[in-house]
């Protein structure tokens, strides 16, 4: 599994690069294919309510209906009948896109296998809206649809009598063709709902609306497309005949090609097999479990800071339970927390200049790398570099490799995540003789963690708590994103900071503490 993997993350950061180089970092449509989905949704929403102000759901008055909006109504309603046509592809495009990019960026495992199974079933409702949606326009391709469903039910050990048989003669009546407008229209848009909610519940900070400007430019597209190519029907249903030319969506309709070549037991065999091998991928093989995030309350003002920058909901404040005089304490979910460590860098006693017997403790840590840890490398790795720029780098697991940069003159740390590293450390590494800190990790837009990166940046920059302080020397600070393809631009960044460093190295550290300097 793991080559797979990491072929498709070596394609999608290539994909990915590409896009960035066209629209930026903040408007690849990659970095929002989630909330591209939740925007495609609410076209083929609006779209299909207009669409039902003049469907008429009778057998023998939904193709004249829907032929009316194609043709004669064709600058709105026909729009809007495309709209909902391509809405609805294009979210089976940035469904199938989210799922396998998480799955190459391996964020489908561990305690995220959650929002991994409650995704796929969401598959199925979606398949099943679009094939219902087409059965309602009762043309040629919709009478395909129906019999060979019928033939498809009608294999599986559930019905009394045969489903086909309502397709023979006039027998379709009113009452079924009502039923399936009740299933497309409330039936399973209801259930989608509720299996999106449950898929996203156990995340925070969801962002359901992609910019702006990349919403505007996919529905311009989509309304280019409905003028270019609009969506048209076949000839009416007349099930007296059998469908010869047929323009499939294979969005939707690719499993009814295997039921006519291979039979029923191929269609239903296929999708299920592929459903449940799609639901146990979390367990092949089962992620290892990390170390989760300890609180320690001795050192923990109730502040809450952990618990707004954890992005998966792990830190939640509590009443406080150990007497003092504040209000709340943080609880950490051991089925949400990744390990990330984000919770350690935002906690304000993770401040390397604090000593408590004899160690830095802190409210909020990880076991495994600790602030005490991170302390201890960070001031042995100053001390052991030699050279006249001496050059501190952290970076990220998930990110361009910062080791090869190590040298006399260039120290390396390796966090979990950037966000992991409390900004007073960045002073801290100044004081202690470093001449600059290079902050690297995941891309802007796409850490592994969610919002590790803005987290990091937002600090620097003050726009963020625990800020870094006021006297630091910020032109000693540079920060640089670069994916794990990108270990050269991370290379000549280096030497671009350190040409920078040059030029200041005369000047002192920190202008409040000019004297220490």
């Amino acid at each position: 599994m793991r080559p797979i993997r990491k072929a498709g993350d070596a394609l999608f950061l290539r994909l990915e690069g590409w896009f960035n180089r066209t629209f930026g970092n903040h408007l690849n449509p990659f970095y929002h294919l989630g909330s591209l989905t939740f925007f495609f949704f609410w076209v083929v929403l609006v779209s299909g309510i207009y669409v039902f102000i003049f469907f008429e759901t009778r057998v023998d008055h939904a193709f004249n209906s829907v032929e009316y909006m194609t043709h004669d109504q064709w600058w709105l309603a026909g729009i809007m009948r495309s709209l909902h046509r391509y809405a609805s592809d294009a979210a089976v495009i940035t469904i199938f896109l989210h799922m396998f990019r998480e799955f190459f960026r391996d964020r489908y495992r561990g305690v995220r296998w959650f929002s991994w199974i409650t995704g796929v079933p969401t598959l199925w409702l979606v398949v099943l809206l679009g094939i219902s949606g087409y059965w309602l326009v009762w043309d040629m391709l919709a009478q395909y649809i129906a019999v060979v469903t019928a033939e498809m039910i009608d294999w599986l050990p559930i019905t009394l009598g045969s489903m086909a048989l309502n397709f023979i003669g006039d027998q379709v009546s009113d009452r079924f063709f009502t039923l399936m407008a009740f299933l497309h229209l409330l039936g399973f848009p209801v259930a989608l709902v509720f299996l999106l909610w449950t898929h996203v519940s156990r995340i925070s900070h969801i962002d359901f609306n992609p910019p702006k400007v990349l919403a505007w430019g996919s529905m311009v597209a989509l309304l280019v497309l409905s003028l270019v190519k609009p969506a048209v029907s076949h000839g009416p249903a007349d099930l007296s005949l059998a469908p010869t030319v047929l323009q499939l969506d294979w969005f939707y309709l690719n499993i009814y090609p295997v039921s006519d070549i291979l039979g029923p037991a191929w269609a239903w065999g296929i999708p299920t097999g592929v459903t449940f091998f799609l639901m146990m991928l979390p367990w092949m093989p089962r992620k290892k479990p990390e170390p989760i995030a300890e609180v320690d309350l001795d050192y923990c003002n109730g502040c809450g800071q952990c618990g707004v920058d954890c992005p998966y909901g792990a830190v939640t404040m509590q009443p406080r339970s150990d007497g003092r005089k504040f209000l709340l304490e943080p609880t950490v979910s051991a089925s949400l927390c990744t390990s990330c460590g984000i919770c350690m860098g935002a906690c304000t006693s993770s401040n390397p200049y604090r000593q408590s017997k004899g160690r830095l403790l802190t409210g909020i840590e990880m076991p495994h790398y600790s602030a005490e840890a991170l302390r201890k490398e960070v001031t042995d790795k100053i001390a052991a570099l030699s050279g006249k720029d001496r050059i501190l780098v952290v970076g990220c697991d998930f990110a361009a490799d910062p080791m090869p940069l190590e040298t006399s003159e260039v120290a390396v740390v390796r966090l979990p995540c950037t966000a992991m590293l409390p900004p007073s450390f960045l002073d801290f590494s100044i004081r202690k003789g470093i001449d600059g800190v290079l902050v690297t990790g995941c891309r802007d837009g796409d850490c592994y963690f969610r919002f590790g990166n803005h987290i990091t940046l937002d600090r620097i920059s003050g726009l963020r708590e625990p800020r870094l302080f006021g006297r630091t020397d910020q032109e000693r600070i540079d920060v640089f994103w670069a994916a794990q393809q990108e270990s050269s631009q991370l290379t000549d960044r280096l030497a671009e900071f350190r040409q920078r460093l040059d030029k200041i190295k005369d000047k002192p550290k920190s202008p409040k503490n000019r004297k220490e300097a």
